[in-house]
């Protein structure tokens, strides 16, 4: 006879099958325009709006094949762009890394003269939105030197316009990237520093043995952010590339919704943007959820 110790509680039972039931909810909310959207770019345009309000919009049923990614490819330079996107953003995402990761260790980690200064103005700098500076980076942007190549040449280039790295370059410091890792730097003990130096470590080792070793979580959720906010690149891109060369993927979309009006092949576009985002996700969700879990109980 089991003993009444044993049992399971009833109310923990409904509590638990409540909280699964909601979860599964919110998934289903967040998922359905994700699901809906690649199985309707399989699907010719009719096919989409007759299984719309049924279970079949959610399901790779009916005349399915690649013809809407096919006509994509035809119909623009998805492959030119696509590598600009993954040259642009990789590029950002690397640098970010360095350049940002570099700033906060002084910031947290060093002491010199206007140190304090220098942090209240990057915190200053969260609340200034990119669109109240872009027309003043521009006009400095397309005055600026750089050099280029050109038929086996090496020529001096007058402006940065319609080129990647002006959508590289200007976009590598970030001040929300400079005070997570500040944020996550602070809270790393100082013996580690101290221990370190006294075996004769500099502050670049510090920096690179120690520091960045003890900071994946910090590292990858800044990665995410910063990929994010370079592929979904939009204003910037529109108003220094006027050329098909440099153009990355989202300016790009506009320009395909002037080529097609299938609905199949907008939503086979749009999954091929969406899809490097889901696996970058997927790659580093479990350090990006153990930092933000760790934020948390830092305060």
């Amino acid at each position: 006879m089991t003993s009444s110790s044993n049992m399971v509680d009833p109310r923990f039972i409904y509590k638990r099958l409540l909280t699964y039931a909601v979860l599964l909810l919110l998934a289903y909310i967040f998922l359905f325009p994700l699901i809906f959207m690649i199985m309707s770019s399989f699907k010719p345009e009719q096919q989409i709006f007759t299984d719309l309000f049924s279970i079949r919009a959610l399901l790779p049923v009916g005349d399915v094949s690649l013809k809407n990614y096919v006509s994509v490819f035809e119909k623009s330079a998805i492959e030119t762009m696509f590598i600009n996107s993954m040259l642009i953003t990789g590029s950002t995402v690397l640098l970010g890394l360095l350049v940002n990761s570099l700033a906060a260790f002084s910031l947290s980690r060093l002491r010199w003269t206007g140190q304090n200064f220098v942090l209240a103005a990057i915190i200053a700098l969260l609340i200034i939105p990119f669109e109240a500076i872009s027309v003043p980076l521009l006009m400095l942007v397309a005055h600026l030197p750089w050099i280029g190549w050109e038929n086996g040449q090496i020529i001096l280039e007058n402006s940065w316009l319609n080129s990647l790295h002006v959508q590289i370059l200007p976009m590598v410091a970030n001040a929300f990237s400079i005070f997570l890792f500040y944020q996550f730097f602070r809270d790393i003990p100082k013996d580690f520093d101290e221990a370190a130096a006294i075996d004769g470590a500099t502050p670049w080792q510090i920096y690179w043995k120690v520091i960045v070793p003890m900071s994946g979580p910090v590292f990858a959720t800044v990665a995410i952010l910063q990929f994010l906010n370079m592929w979904n690149q939009y204003l910037w891109p529109i108003m220094v590339v006027q050329g098909e060369a440099a153009r990355p993927l989202q300016p790009g979309i506009q320009q395909f919704f002037g080529t097609t009006t299938e609905w199949g092949e907008i939503m086979a576009y749009a999954s091929m943007v969406t899809i490097p985002v889901l696996i970058m996700f997927l790659l580093f969700q479990k350090k990006f959820v153990r930092s933000m879990a760790s934020a948390g109980v830092k305060g």
